[in-house]
């Protein structure tokens, strides 16, 4: 028996098998060859195409059955971690009617604080807290505004994840922790916030039905089983954002622990009891994946937009053509060859959408300090990697001053945290420790697909032989120097805002 992993990314899809008996992944394939396109018709727009997404996760499971000679017949259960707060509107035979408006478009942001404002800070904060901010309840207040033939069209409001889920099944559905990340959870009372559908007015018949995090979702369409290879059997039995997937991945799932990523966006993403909320809206609190009424886990989020976008930004420039990138591992040499500080030259990693950090405003990215006769290549990428960490951890020190905080931070090996380099100023930036686990989203949605089927009886269960493979401390010779960059940082971000 077997469960499968689906990771859909706004770069990439990745997709493994995994074997819960042995606790071991069995096939890993990650699609498409290249990195998927973000396409901006307009300044501060971003949007991709729901339809390459579902072609590529067909391509994916294809590749794991002929390429890697898994037998798609033995997997049982399926889970799919997804890029959090986008908006796919579909008509009602699951067509979308128009690309995706994707996490990190900035469109809705005005939307979204304008109803904060008429709904009264103190009350939304208390009902969901926060603002309705960019999310996904924006965006599609967004298109019902600007784009009402297209509205009119739409019988269903989904996530990335589940427009995929609703591919495999032919049932449109949403998660609890689904609808906390699209602004649409009431906290206090534990149920879908009518009234910012109502104060919108969006129409509730749009939201499909509500299924929980794990266990029994929905069967796979026989005609889909049939294309794909799966059983007839198989069945969706778990699905959740990908930072709460990824702290699942790192088996955070109790109050105290801290996962963090560097994908695309960075993110720390700390677990707590607490409806914890920020005045300023900074950071964001949803649904963890283990929420349950007996038990209050909400996950504590702090995001920047530039991080592996900025990396994937850089690595294009710094290439002839597409067809012959510069390797990642080159981009981490060359950064260890440079000095702490790159020789005074700074980056402000924000050049992709608005920042969540700054309450939702526009921060364009910039370089400072650059003086042709001293920086190079490496100067360049390493003070990347300094202000993608110096921005993470502007946003840590707001996650404490609410009280999500911890002095240990878990991560996958992957991504920005595969350079020596990133985890160094990491570490010592943010003076915690950091724990590498060699796991991945794909393979945190298999674990969660198992326990969601019933194969494991606790989380506690599933991630029993998940190991830490590094363990990196603080060098207290470095913390120093690294406090004193990231204070000259911050005191510049503070004149910008």
């Amino acid at each position: 028996m077997y469960f499968l992993g689906i990771d859909l990314g706004s770069s990439s899809i990745k997709l493994s098998v995994f074997d819960p008996e042995k606790g071991i992944t069995v096939g890993s394939v990650t699609v498409p060859e290249f990195e998927m396109d973000i396409i901006a018709p307009k300044f501060g727009w971003a949007e991709q195409d729901p339809n390459s997404w579902w072609q590529n996760v067909k391509n994916g499971i294809q590749i794991l059955g002929t390429k890697q000679h898994i037998d798609l017949k033995q997997i049982a259960g399926i889970g799919i971690a997804y890029q959090m707060h986008g908006l796919v509107l579909t008509d009602e035979k699951l067509n979308p009617v128009r690309p995706s408006i994707i996490w990190c478009d900035s469109r809705a942001a005005t939307i979204g604080n304008e109803t904060y404002n008429r709904m009264g800070q103190e009350y939304c904060q208390q009902q969901i807290l926060g603002s309705p901010g960019n999310f996904t309840a924006s965006k599609l207040k967004w298109v019902q505004t600007n784009e009402p033939e297209v509205f009119e069209k739409a019988t269903y409001m989904m996530l990335p994840g589940d427009f995929i889920a609703a591919k495999l099944s032919g049932i449109p559905q949403i998660s609890t922790s689904g609808l906390s990340e699209a602004a649409l959870w009431n906290f206090s009372k534990g149920g879908l916030a009518t009234e910012i559908l109502e104060e919108m007015g969006l129409p509730e018949k749009m939201i499909p039905e509500i299924v929980p995090n794990f266990g029994y979702q929905a069967t796979v369409h026989p005609d889909i089983a049939t294309e794909l290879g799966l059983d007839k059997n198989t069945k969706i039995t778990y699905r959740a954002g990908d930072q709460p997937n990824n702290a699942l991945s790192l088996n955070v799932l109790k109050p105290g622990k801290i996962a963090t990523t560097a994908g695309t966006s960075a993110v720390i993403y700390a677990v707590s009891d607490k409806d914890i909320y920020d005045k300023e809206n900074r950071i964001n609190t949803f649904l963890h994946v283990n929420n349950t009424e007996s038990q209050k886990n909400n996950g504590v989020m702090l995001c920047i937009n530039g991080s592996g976008i900025l990396y994937q930004w850089l690595r294009k420039i710094m290439s002839v053509d597409k067809a012959n990138l510069i390797a990642y591992d080159t981009l981490n040499a060359e950064a260890a060859k440079v000095e702490v500080g790159s020789k005074g030259l700074r980056f402000y990693p924000f050049g992709n959408g608005v920042e969540r950090i700054f309450n939702n405003k526009n921060a364009n990215s910039g370089i400072q300090n650059l003086n042709f006769n001293i920086h190079q290549s490496g100067h360049l990428i390493r003070s990347a990697c300094e202000g993608i960490v110096f921005a993470m951890n502007y946003g840590f020190d707001v996650m404490k001053s609410v009280g999500a905080s911890g002095d240990v931070v878990r991560a996958g090996n992957a991504n920005l945290f595969l350079s020596p380099v990133f985890r160094e100023i990491f570490t010592n930036t943010t003076q915690t420790t950091l724990e590498l686990y060699n796991t991945s989203g794909a393979e945190g949605a298999a674990r969660g697909a198992a326990y969601g089927f019933g194969f494991y009886a606790s989380l506690d269960e599933a991630f029993k032989g998940l190991k830490c493979i590094e363990r990196i401390e603080p060098n207290h010779s470095l913390t120093s120097q690294y406090q004193d960059l990231y204070q000259e940082w911050n005191n510049h971000i503070k004149l910008e805002q």
